[in-house]
């Protein structure tokens, strides 16, 4: 093709961030609608990525989650869970870059309108001993989603006033919340000795599969969604490793987003704030 630089790897060549993608979520689940017989059907306003899945098998077996019979993703399954006057949907299982913004999209398209996403994540920056949670600011993008939807930098972000809602709002909470930055890759299984002293040189505090696509998902089609990483290994270096803490730490990640969605509720949330 005329103008293409040979040398361009083909996840950055041939993109054109300023038009609109030929294939849609809407497309896709109007069409999974008209397959399954399903009457359309909002969402709640806040729903919640648990690529673990602890967080959904512990509601199933508790009897607090019913599975959302409308939701028509071929992909996934989305149930609903209520604390009070608050109601969140749940998409377990969804790991991944490509597979988290995969469902982002239909989320949204759905009538969501604030995500959250809860992934477990390895150990990089030792500030504190396992388990406990890290709100991520930003994360490096060493995956290909996020390539799609923004061009190419180091990393991908969340604004700063989506995070400054926030502010007092974990003080209260049992297990300790940290903030910074993350790696994101597509690779788990190739975080070698070498890679991981690199990141501690960028002072980078978890390694996760998730938030530099979500994030750039976010930035590009302008939605509220804002990425936790639940630090609860050193990439199974050591003994007794992976311990979530009480009840799988189903109970301190739902007091997390639990606090979380009533901040953005409370401050009418429902757009990317600049």
């Amino acid at each position: 093709m005329k103008g293409r630089d040979p040398r361009a790897p083909p996840i950055i060549a041939d993109k054109r961030y300023e038009s609109p993608s030929a294939f849609t979520p809407e497309s896709l689940l109007r069409q999974a609608r008209r397959q399954k017989g399903l009457a359309e059907r909002a969402l709640p306003s806040v729903c919640v990525l648990d690529p673990d899945g602890d967080i959904v098998r512990r509601l199933k077996a508790d009897g607090r989650a019913r599975r959302e019979e409308g939701w028509a993703c071929y992909h996934t399954e989305l149930y609903r869970f209520a604390d009070g006057d608050l109601e969140l949907g749940l998409v377990g299982c969804a790991v991944g870059a490509s597979f988290a913004v995969l469902i982002a999209e239909q989320l949204f398209a759905s009538g969501c309108r604030v995500l959250l996403s809860m992934t477990s994540a390895g150990q990089i920056t030792p500030l504190h001993p396992p388990p406990y949670f890290i709100l991520i600011d930003k994360a490096l993008r060493d995956e290909g989603t996020s390539y799609h939807y923004l061009p190419p930098s180091e990393f991908s972000a969340a604004p700063a006033k989506l995070i400054g809602l926030l502010d007092g709002a974990f003080d209260r909470l049992r297990a300790p919340v940290l903030r910074g930055a993350t790696w994101t890759t597509d690779a788990p299984f190739r975080e070698t000795p070498e890679a991981i002293a690199a990141m501690q040189e960028r002072e980078l505090l978890a390694v996760e599969m998730e938030a530099a696509a979500l994030y750039a998902f976010a930035r590009a089609q302008d939605k509220p969604v804002l990425c936790f990483a639940h630090v609860t290994n050193q990439m199974g270096r050591v003994e007794k490793d992976f311990e979530k803490g009480k009840a799988d730490g189903t109970v301190d990640a739902l007091a997390l987003l639990t606090a979380t969605a009533r901040c953005f509720l409370s401050a009418g949330l429902t757009g990317f704030p600049d």
